[in-house]
């Protein structure tokens, strides 16, 4: 989100840091959710998640009274056409996501997501051009020793979590781009998503293998839902990052990897030996690193801006 948004009091600051992190929340949530629907298809759960957004996010543009903004978005080419790249990628992401909690690998989604900010920095220098200071530099190396060390001591290489981290790099690099707000932004997505999950359904359907209607109310009940458990978060998370520092928020998002990472293991019992131990606190030294370097930075931007000012 931008970063023009300053916090008008503390309790506007105090209201925005409970909705992000309420947002962030919700997403570590996310994998108890989609673990209900385990006995589902994964695709059918993306078709629904697709769908039932939608009609989600069509209610709240028309709740907020969004039409303008949206028609900005859709008369502007070049945005219609970074979304549409977007949207391939963040179902890409939410399809890989779903598979993998539903197959006894969220440890590897937790994985994912903590290597994501160091990922997202690579993306910065690799599209950006941005230089990276020596802490950065280390972070990113201890990050790839980490992921090397997973892959001798594992036996196969990390491909969820890498893919889960690229995907969302390259997701958070292009919207950072694109003109459109997260509400049109989203809206735009999932109408794009949404007759590649029609499409899914109906095939199903005439097949005889789909959940919905045939496999209890539960379920059907579940599969509605996944569309405010896709908006909802996104709607708090917007509403935060407008009224909080970036720093506040870039700490923030770690509370959904480390939730994930607590349910793998506590919750549902996911094997940790000594080789997931390793790969973490090397993961978790970097950010620790990367995530100091850059409290350091805003510091000090914040005093050479009130010296600015005083001058």
């Amino acid at each position: 989100m931008p970063d023009h948004f300053p916090a008008h009091s503390k309790s506007q600051a105090a209201l925005g840091a409970a909705a992000a992190g309420g947002g962030y929340l919700l997403w570590g949530l996310s994998v108890i959710y989609y673990r209900q629907l385990a006995h589902v298809v994964p695709m059918e759960i993306l078709a629904h998640r697709a769908l039932w957004s939608l009609l989600l996010v069509a209610l709240c543009i028309a709740l907020f009274r969004r039409y303008a903004q949206l028609i900005a978005v859709l008369r502007n080419r070049r945005a219609m056409l970074i979304l549409s790249v977007t949207s391939l990628i963040i179902g890409s992401n939410w399809l890989v996501f779903i598979w993998a909690v539903n197959s006894d690998r969220i440890l590897e989604t937790s994985l994912g997501y903590f290597i994501n900010p160091l990922m997202s920095v690579v993306a910065g220098v690799m599209l950006l051009g941005e230089r990276l200071s020596r802490a950065q530099k280390f972070a990113i190396a201890l990050a790839a020793i980490a992921v090397l060390y997973f892959t001798f001591a594992q036996g196969f290489v990390p491909y969820v979590s890498l893919f889960l981290a690229a995907s969302f790099a390259a997701y958070g690099y292009l919207k950072k781009v694109v003109r459109a707000e997260a509400l049109e932004g989203l809206f735009v997505e999932v109408v794009i998503l949404a007759p590649f999950g029609l499409a899914w359904l109906f095939w199903m359907s005439a097949h005889g293998a789909a959940a919905f209607g045939h496999a209890g109310l539960y379920t059907d009940i579940l599969l509605i839902l996944t569309g405010p458990m896709t908006a909802v978060p996104l709607i708090l998370f917007t509403y935060g990052a407008q009224r909080i520092r970036l720093t506040t928020l870039g700490l923030m998002q770690y509370l959904v990897p480390t939730a994930s990472f607590l349910i793998a293991v506590f919750l549902y019992g996911e094997p940790f030996g000594m080789g997931q131990l390793v790969t973490f606190a090397l993961i978790w030294v970097a950010l620790a690193m990367f995530s100091y370097d850059t409290w350091v930075r805003e510091r000090e931007l914040r005093r050479l801006a009130g010296l600015e000012n005083r001058g």
